[in-house]
């Protein structure tokens, strides 16, 4: 059963116990739907008032990348418990003889950078999200702005949650060359992502307090 065809109470139920699955990666990926689904709603609002006519076709753009990104992150919270299954199994191998030693390390390996991709995805489509999140708080409907800040606080729970994701799988690793690329790709979306999504959250405020 896809943890999307659970209903809010019974993933919370899942998350919450011991089952191995869903676990931080897939709770970011959610997360960031949430977030972005705010984002979507604020440019719904939008869409259609005389005051915003001017930006109306870039909101009805903002709205239709914003649910590409909740598609795509809805994807990535069962994606995330698929990964993690082989990975477990591996934990479990023997290594007994040199053989098994040698298979196991290799599937090990193997294992983790798959599991490595789902998070690092996540944080892809986090960024991308806080990227909209950042127009949508500058042209966006005043009525609602308080959920852009709710949702860019979303999208950044999401980026930051995958990036320990990322950084526990990759301890695992040592193909040393994979290692550095990962972490570089993770670590600039990180500062990127955080400083835009902080400036947004900013200009929210800085909006409701006038």
């Amino acid at each position: 059963m896809s943890m999307l065809d659970k209903s809010c109470k019974d993933f919370n139920d899942v998350l919450a116990s011991k089952a191995a699955v869903p676990g931080g990666g897939g709770a970011a990926a959610m997360g960031g739907a949430i977030g972005m689904a705010l984002s979507n709603m604020v440019g719904n609002l939008t869409v259609g008032k005389k005051k915003y006519a001017d930006v109306e076709d870039e909101v009805k753009e903002l709205i239709e990348n914003g649910a590409k990104v909740i598609a795509e992150l809805e994807t990535l919270v069962d994606k995330d418990a698929e990964v993690f299954e082989p990975l477990s199994k591996a934990y479990g191998l023997p290594r007994s003889t040199p053989e098994e030693i040698e298979y196991k390390e290799k599937t090990m390996e193997d294992c983790c950078k798959t599991a490595c991709s789902v998070p690092m995805e996540i944080m892809r489509k986090a960024y991308q999200g806080i990227k909209i999140h950042e127009r949508m708080g500058q042209i966006g409907t005043m009525i609602a702005i308080s959920d852009v800040g709710c949702g860019v606080a979303f999208m950044k729970a999401a980026l930051v949650s995958g990036s320990l994701n990322v950084i526990i799988n990759l301890n695992a690793i040592k193909d040393q060359i994979f290692v550095k690329e990962t972490r570089e790709e993770m670590n600039q979306l990180l500062k990127d992502g955080s400083k835009i999504a902080d400036e947004t959250f900013d200009l929210v405020v800085s909006k409701l307090t006038k």
